[in-house]
């Protein structure tokens, strides 16, 4: 996927995403890939739903939810194609750890990890880092979104763990915690948070490998302000892992498809009002027309 200018940014557009063809996706469902997504605390199940969803939108075929164990029951009969693990929890219902008697068997399956959507508690979220760093083989991609890039800056035996493997889905502020709060355009920080953290990064529609390798899409709308887009975005991505794809290449679709079901949305909608929820469903008819010759 290089380019000669490794710094140049190549757009995203779909005759440039269908040069990188993704795996074929037919087979069981475990052949299409398993995801699991590891968060939704007491209070906020839906961001690791609108994920897992999004992962299955794409075309993984397994999904494991791992949330705290108050909401299990609730997010198992709201996502009845995910299979659903109860996580420890604080009083408050923050989650507060992922430990190996209870993930292992997952961890040790799934195909990609995805930690972040709906923690809500610095501890508890770096316990679970550290509880899915010491039990995810050694090849598993994983991504952090949310909560978890909060904390990551900090955990240094992390970043060395999931160097090379990680992809990083930050808003803009996130990114600047990332960053230690340096100010800097989406493209640059990007860039910057490749290097620091060996990760591909995708960030307000710029895409970043270690490499220097950039890439912006072509489309997107401030209507994916919304509560929940995130989460979708990050599902997108880890549901293309799931398949085999590489990091880079499953980042650039990952955005791709999450800007043009935001483009969908908008002439549909209108250019604000659309929700994440919408976006989900959405996905499988951008990842077609994106795909068709």
């Amino acid at each position: 996927m290089a380019d000669d200018d490794t710094h140049a940014v190549q757009p995203l557009t779909p005759a440039v995403l269908r040069s990188w063809p993704l795996p074929d996706r037919h087979g069981s469902k475990d052949e299409r890939g398993a995801v699991l997504v590891v968060g939704g605390a007491r209070g906020t199940p839906g961001a690791a739903m609108l994920a897992g969803l999004a992962a299955l939108r794409v075309g993984a075929g397994r999904l494991t939810l791992a949330v705290a164990s108050s909401g299990a029951v609730a997010v198992a009969v709201a996502v009845p194609e995910a299979g659903v693990i109860p996580l420890p929890e604080t009083a408050s219902g923050s989650v507060r750890g992922a430990p190996a008697d209870v993930l292992a068997d997952e961890l040790e399956r799934a195909d990609v990890v995805v930690v972040g959507p709906g923690l809500d508690d610095p501890a508890g979220t770096r316990s679970v880092i550290d509880d899915v760093c010491g039990a995810v083989p050694a090849t598993t991609p994983v991504l952090l979104d949310a909560f978890a890039l909060g904390v990551l800056p900090a955990m240094a035996d992390a970043r060395r763990a999931l160097a090379g493997r990680l992809v990083l889905t930050p808003n803009e502020s996130e990114a600047a915690r990332l960053l230690g709060g340096a100010e800097l355009t989406a493209r640059e920080a990007a860039a910057a948070i490749a290097e620091r953290y060996e990760a591909v990064v995708a960030l307000s529609g710029h895409v970043a490998a270690p490499g220097g390798e950039a890439w912006a899409s072509a489309s997107g709308h401030s209507g994916l302000g919304t509560s929940g887009s995130g989460d979708v975005l990050a599902g997108a991505v880890a549901g293309l892992l799931a398949a085999g794809t590489d990091l880079a290449r499953a980042t650039c679709w990952g955005v791709a498809l999450h800007t043009g079901a935001g483009d969908r949305l908008t002439a549909e909608v209108g250019p604000i009002g659309f929700l994440a929820r919408e976006l989900v469903d959405a996905l499988p008819r951008v990842l077609l027309e994106y795909q068709a010759s």
